[in-house]
């Protein structure tokens, strides 16, 4: 494709340039002759350093700022490289699926987008996700990646797919990625918001600052026809309120879901031995719908996946049955094993003091004797959440074992300790196969224990930089190797 037919499609300036378009990059190392390199400013590498070298491997235009200095290809000068690239990206990489969703808030996205898969996949549709556990295709397969990979990643995964048959997408969009315009230039027909809560400052200046970047997928992602499908739950705060309101201001349809909800209101729960019944009030019609899945947060992520699917076009009746067959998401209270005792050992990602306090709350119904909680906090991001992480698991579980998480290029003692501040009385064990053995040698069979934090991931990252190593940790698979141990030892 030409490289002015693409500028003219984008409403960009690339001076005429007749040059062919052979692909998108913005790692000079992947240059090839005839790419179009995105050349950026990071928090930690500036991309501009990189022109030299991009020109050198064949790249005929450079998307950057008007200051940088571009010899020897078009040089596409925007204040807002990222947003111009993307712009530019997405009408290379075509086609892409009718239907497109995406989800954001600070916790359940990877949940949502999954159960909108599933929805989508037991209503007949050919369909696929997008975000932190990776690409997960209509075959099941799964490809690692981030919650959400950059923008050439991300649109020709997209287009890829649409190759393959797939007609149906959902994604998740983190505030990096809005924020970084990972996720421009595509018809995005519905998207929704979970909840709102500290995480990210690291990154974000501050809670306005975080939910502003959010905002950014209602405010211009989505496509003005879209549809906003909020979370509005009996408990919560203002920011999904706010949610509503520049949805609306944007002219957006909103369908508010949950007990405060005025399109899909849910009336009632009642938690069982391995799921809930709910019943869910709409369109006028009361139906009793029974989730196979645990917690009061999984029923905001499976109704939140039933108004993205509806929003699409699936058939009302066929969004609910789907519903009451929903499965598990990977590392999200995934039950991993059950130890010699008797006692369920369940996984989850949480990482934040709210989606901690969510995952405790989950299993709480479902205790009869203690909850032993394992959980550690990550080095090289927001120290602030760590005091209060602790002060979450303190309050609501019967036993606290603060370990290590992923430590990065921090000192993993100084870690547990300010996670210790927020629960003084918690034990400290280091080690994270020890700590989750010695919660499951603990638990007897009316316990529950709770290994949270890092959920569906296989590594723990210790050092940063160069030193950075990826040591293979999967919580599952140590949990059931721990229960095996404990087993043969009591043999």
């Amino acid at each position: 494709m030409k490289l002015a037919k693409l500028c003219a499609a984008a409403d960009l300036d690339c001076g005429g340039s007749d040059a062919e378009v052979t692909g998108f990059a913005i790692d000079n190392r992947k240059v090839a002759p005839g790419t179009v390199f995105g050349a950026f400013q990071g928090t930690q590498v500036n991309g501009e350093d990189f022109i030299p070298a991009a020109i050198e491997g064949g790249a005929i235009a450079v998307v950057t700022r008007p200051e940088a200095k571009v010899d020897g290809a078009v040089h596409i000068a925007e204040p807002e490289p990222r947003r111009a690239f993307a712009r530019l990206a997405s009408r290379y990489f075509t086609p892409v699926p009718e239907h497109i969703v995406a989800v954001t808030g600070t916790n359940g996205k990877t949940s949502t987008v999954e159960m909108t898969r599933q929805i989508w996949r037991m209503t007949g549709e050919r369909a696929a996700s997008i975000g932190t556990l990776g690409v997960t295709t209509p075959d099941e397969s799964v490809s690692t990646g981030l919650t959400t990979p950059d923008i050439v990643t991300f649109l020709s995964n997209l287009s890829g797919l649409a190759r393959e048959g797939v007609t149906h997408v959902a994604y998740e969009a983190s505030s990096h990625g809005l924020s970084q315009f990972r996720n421009e230039g595509i018809p995005v027909e519905a998207a929704a918001f979970t909840n709102f809560s500290r995480d990210h400052l690291d990154y974000h200046a501050d809670m306005e600052d975080y939910f502003a970047a959010k905002m950014r997928l209602f405010d211009e992602v989505v496509s003005d026809c879209a549809t906003a499908v909020v979370w509005m739950g009996s408990g919560e705060s203002g920011w999904n309120a706010r949610v509503v309101d520049r949805a609306e201001k944007r002219g957006l349809t909103v369908m508010t879901v949950g007990e405060q909800g005025t399109d899909i209101r849910l009336t009632s729960r009642e938690p069982t031995h391995l799921g809930q019944v709910l019943t869910v009030e709409h369109e006028g019609q009361e139906r009793k719908i029974t989730l196979p899945l645990i917690g009061a947060y999984q029923v905001s992520n499976a109704l939140c996946a039933a108004g993205l699917a509806l929003a699409t076009g699936t058939s009302v009746s066929g969004v609910w049955d789907a519903v009451s067959r929903l499965q598990p998401v990977r590392g999200r209270l995934e039950r991993a094993v059950i130890s010699p005792s008797g006692a369920p050992v369940y996984i989850d990602y949480a990482h934040t003091p709210d989606a901690l306090e969510a995952a405790i709350a989950a299993l709480r119904p479902h205790v009869t004797g203690r909850l032993i909680t394992v959980f550690g906090a990550g080095g090289d991001r927001d120290h602030g959440k760590r005091a209060p992480m602790g002060e979450a698991a303190a309050k609501a579980s019967d036993v606290v074992i603060v370990t290590d998480d992923n430590p990065r290029g921090e000192t993993a003692a100084d870690i547990r300790a300010g996670v210790l501040e927020g629960a003084p009385q918690a034990r400290e064990i280091g080690g994270r196969r020890e700590a989750i053995k010695a919660a499951i040698a603990e638990a007897g069979g009316e316990d529950i224990v709770l290994v949270a934090g890092k959920g569906h991931e296989t590594g723990q990252i210790i050092g940063s930089g160069e030193y950075m190593r990826v040591l293979p940790f999967d919580d599952v698979e140590v949990a059931r190797e721990c229960a095996a141990e404990i087993a043969g030892e009591q043999a």
